[in-house]
């Protein structure tokens, strides 16, 4: 392929939302390369070449991206060395949506200190603690129920409830197992009684800013279960939720589809989260739009423009999770689960399992949120992860 014509996309992270980015990339006659620490990653399998590097590896990080020279950097995971991607954009290259978004994002502190001591959006409260001593001091300071995350982790890793004083030794062990690098620092975060959490999946383009509807979700450990759209929200809910959105992201800065996370309860929206790239709780959208989140995300970074986002039907996606560890399974059940009325599924390809990984998604759609989640649940219970002999 010559490069001198066409864009060349690098993405650090080749899972089953890299893959679709990638998918969505070539349609749009982009050359795609993918980057993952493991090999035959969903990405990989779709994209036009392939790298397996450790990308906290900051050596091993900017080899591959010198010698691929891409036009586009766009990272699709946590787990990378963010100040390498400063470094290089110093040297022009282009991250997406932002290096200083990428390595922010990943940095509870810094994007919780951004979001309520810089731009005084609503947040839980929260206390930081360096070691189980000053954890001990931040868990009595902000009482229990109360939630205690490492700063840095991916898919809710690390993350626990600490609902009396006999949880924080637990809590603390879980901070150190699921977060990533050496550091010991953990957040410590006021238990919000919310109603729901949602997704508000908000893309910064040439054409402004825009919303996808608002995302429901469902999470058991940090990680998500099911998801639907639209999430029933109120006008006055709506707005104060695009403003959290809106601030947050022209902060940010850059193009791309951000998943702002937020909590709904009876008279307030807080900001909790936000991910520089498309979201997990997003795949509903392959069925319920008329641009997915992947698409929308393409287009915004390539510079295109995003002239309507509209909402073909109310949908809902539910994951299909392994529960053992193998390089040699397979799923079944797809036939029981294409059964179900207005039923998709996503199978994810992963080289191999690992307990609570997510393997595949039931996506369906029907005339409200309710039906849809019946119907794709019932169609994820159809599909088995199952594991041969080794």
């Amino acid at each position: 392929m010559n490069s001198t014509k066409t864009k060349k996309m690098l993405l650090l992270g080749s899972g089953e939302l890299g893959k679709e980015v990638i998918i969505e990339a070539q349609r749009l006659g982009v050359e795609t390369v993918a980057v993952d620490r493991y090999a035959d990653a969903p990405a990989m399998q779709v994209a036009h070449r392939s790298h397996v590097v450790d990308m906290l590896d900051a050596k091993a990080l900017r080899s591959v991206i010198e010698q691929e020279q891409p036009d586009l950097i766009v990272p699709e995971v946590e787990a990378i060395q963010t100040q390498v991607l400063v470094e290089l954009e110093k040297e022009d290259y282009v991250v997406v949506p932002t290096a200083s978004a990428t390595k922010l994002t990943m940095d509870r502190e810094g994007i919780r200190r951004l979001a309520n001591e810089e731009l005084g959006l609503p947040t839980a409260g929260y206390e930081f603690a360096n070691s189980y001593e000053e954890l001990k001091v931040a868990v009595e300071k902000m009482g229990t129920p109360c939630v205690i995350k490492p700063l840095m982790s991916s898919s809710g890793k690390g993350q626990s409830l600490c609902r009396s004083n006999e949880d924080i030794e637990a809590s603390w062990n879980l901070a150190l197992e699921g977060g990533r690098g050496k550091s010991t620092r953990v957040i410590v975060e006021e238990f919000i009684h919310f109603e729901s959490e949602i997704t508000l999946l908000t893309v910064r383009s040439a054409s402004g800013t825009s919303y996808c509807a608002p995302i429901g979700h469902v999470q058991k450990d940090g990680d998500y279960i099911e998801s639907w759209q639209p999430h029933q929200m109120t006008e006055t809910q709506i707005t104060e939720a695009q403003d959290i959105a809106k601030k947050i992201t022209d902060a940010l800065g850059g193009y791309g589809l951000f998943g702002v996370e937020l909590f709904l309860t009876k008279d307030k929206v807080y900001f909790s989260e936000v991910s520089p790239r498309p979201h997990d709780t997003g795949m509903v959208t392959l069925v319920t739009q008329n641009l997915s989140e992947f698409a929308l995300h393409v287009r915004a970074i390539l510079g295109f423009p995003i002239t309507e986002i509209t909402l073909h039907s109310p949908g809902a996606s539910h994951v299909v999770k392994a529960w053992e560890e193998s390089s040699d399974y397979q799923i079944v059940g797809v036939s029981e689960a294409l059964t179900i009325p207005n039923t998709q599924v996503r199978i994810f390809g992963k080289p191999e399992t690992k307990v609570g990984r997510r393997m595949a998604v039931a996506l369906s759609t029907s005339d409200d949120t309710q039906t849809a989640r019946n119907l794709a649940k019932e169609a994820a219970e159809k599909m088995k992860v199952i594991y041969h002999q080794e």
